[in-house]
């Protein structure tokens, strides 16, 4: 079995950053993914650094979040909207108006947001992070908690902690078991919590150029006939053309109707709206997030877009000095939001440092 101070369960950014803040705070821990890799809803098409998931920032008004990018050095470029919005009312009828700068201006990390969590990793101990562990009991007794997971191969993964970390979202966090039970209106809270980006589903076609821009475009577009719904240009200057797509498809007819005829549908709107260059991208991707099920649940679907936000941890019985939820949805400020799992997680791990000490043990 192993030991440590602090368990984690999710390595995404909220889970990743937790670490280094106690890395920093010389508290022990370890932390689990359910993936096969880190990032969480930080994932990219290919090796392309354009985002299919989390994708912008703002700084005026998320500076914890800039001064933590800004301490693993990693570059920020501006979102690209000069030139006109393509607005397609109806089918075959395709406007053209001036487009607007969004206030405030909207940032994304050069070569995608995974480099945020390429940093992290190189300050933080391989042997730390375990992927591939899908984190299914925790059981507290005896001031110490025992939290059992699957590995992929099969074989169970134990590890006893003081205080748990949930850093996956809360509707993905109530199916843990846990012994003895969360208070029930937690658990309730959390199941009726929908995860962000949970119905989402991102298309991304790469080009040889950014005609686009030669022809006074911004990239952006609206449509309602879709089936994208939102445009944007999310090349990176140097390196790749590119253009995405929010769908408007619902999740189940998209799983429906199957990959390739969602990408040729796709493809014949960017047509529509960008003419006849767009009709060869050098590479398309699609990322639909309510197929992943590190990502959505069933209810996910049924639930109406927000950004609620749900207790972090229960305020009476076994749990309350030992579990605190620090993903995205858990933030006060920006849940479901880059910057909400920073602040999450330094909430989070302020709970932890209140009431550890730091070690001078090792723990294997």
């Amino acid at each position: 079995m192993m030991k440590t101070q602090v368990a984690i369960v999710g390595a995404g950014l909220s889970g990743l950053y937790a670490a280094i803040l106690l890395e920093q705070a010389n508290i022990s821990y370890r932390l689990l993914e359910g993936r096969e890799f880190v990032g969480g809803r930080i994932q990219q098409a290919g090796h392309t650094g354009v985002d299919v998931g989390a994708t912008w920032l703002w700084p005026a008004v998320q500076p914890e979040l800039v001064s933590v990018l800004a301490d693993l050095g990693v570059s920020l470029i501006p979102q690209n909207e000069a030139g006109d919005l393509l607005y397609e009312r109806a089918a075959g009828s395709l406007a053209r108006y001036p487009g607007y700068v969004s206030s405030p201006p909207a940032m994304r990390v050069r070569d995608g947001m995974s480099q945020v969590i390429e940093k992290l990793l190189q300050r933080l101990p391989a042997a730390k992070i375990s992927t591939g562990v899908r984190v299914t009991h925790a059981a507290r007794a005896d001031e110490h908690i025992t939290i059992r997971g699957t590995a992929t191969g099969g074989e169970e993964i134990v590890l006893q902690a003081e205080h748990l970390l949930l850093a996956l979202p809360p509707m993905l966090a109530k199916n843990i078991q846990f012994t003895p039970s969360l208070p029930k209106d937690l658990t309730d809270d959390w199941g009726h919590t929908g995860t962000w980006m949970a119905a989402q589903a991102k298309y991304v076609a790469l080009y040889d150029e950014s005609f686009w821009i030669a022809e006074g475009l911004s990239g952006e577009g609206r449509s309602m006939v879709g089936p994208l719904v939102e445009l944007h240009d999310v090349s990176v200057p140097g390196r790749v053309n590119a253009l995405f797509g929010f769908l408007g498809i619902p999740a189940q007819s998209r799983q429906a109707l199957g990959e390739e005829t969602v990408l040729s549908l796709c493809r014949a709107q960017m047509v529509r709206l960008f003419g006849d260059k767009a009709a060869s991208p050098s590479a398309e991707f699609l990322k639909d997030w309510s197929a992943d099920s590190f990502t959505a649940t069933a209810h996910d679907l049924m639930l109406q877009a927000a950004h609620p936000l749900p207790p972090a941890f229960p305020l009476e019985g076994e749990w309350v000095e030992s579990l605190t939820g620090i993903a995205s949805e858990w933030s006060s400020t920006f849940p479901g939001y880059l910057a909400g799992a920073i602040e999450a997680a330094r909430e989070g791990v302020n709970r932890v440092t209140a009431t550890m000490t730091p070690t001078t043990r090792s723990f294997p």
